[in-house]
């Protein structure tokens, strides 16, 4: 197989996160949740952030593992943790398989995703915290489009941060009004 057409196979396979919904938040109700590709862009966005903030000196490898810290769910969906109960998923095999045809490529992208899923580096526990804290913005978003039921993801997610910068995030958050961002921005004419 030559490379151009293994990275666009790839390229191309990576497209099925746009389509992908996550599907823990159904089981509170929301019919159309956000897609694991939405999930990953906010992961990354606060990784970057949660990095500098954390003094990190290198916050783009951070950003990079949480742009691949989900693509195992191109092949297996999204299965929430409900399902993890009763189901075995090797999702390490899976994005092995998915990455090898990548060669060296392939193999960084493995490493990056496999510090996500380990948290064996201070990266990789950044970068975890950040995947936490998009499900906790997530979930106040929710919870104020009336899915009070999204505050279990809250109570679970404020015992498993690590990061002191994850902590301080997490604790202002949970307190605010999520849409409320944009008061004050708008100009009356």
């Amino acid at each position: 197989m030559n490379k151009s057409f293994a990275i666009n196979q790839f390229l191309f396979e990576l497209g099925m996160l746009s389509r992908i919904q996550r599907e823990g938040w159904k089981l509170i109700g929301i019919s159309q949740p956000e897609t694991v590709a939405e999930h990953s862009l906010r992961a990354a966005q606060i990784g970057y952030i949660l990095a500098l903030l954390e003094e990190y000196e290198s916050p783009e490898e951070v950003c990079s593992m949480l742009v691949f810290h989900d693509i195992g769910e191109c092949r297996i969906g999204d299965v929430h943790k409900l399902a993890n109960r009763y189901l075995h998923v090797n999702e390490s095999k899976v994005v092995s398989e998915q990455t090898m045809p990548l060669k060296r490529i392939g193999k960084n992208i493995y490493e990056l995703w496999k510090h996500v899923e380990e948290t064996d580096t201070i990266a990789g526990e950044i970068a975890k915290d950040a995947d936490y804290l998009e499900c906790a913005f997530t979930a106040c978003e929710y919870r104020a489009r009336g899915y009070l039921q999204a505050e279990h993801w809250l109570d679970t997610i404020s015992e498993l941060l690590k990061t002191r910068s994850a902590k301080q995030l997490f604790t202002q958050l949970r307190t605010m009004e999520p849409y409320s961002w944009w008061n004050g921005l708008k100009k009356i004419k």
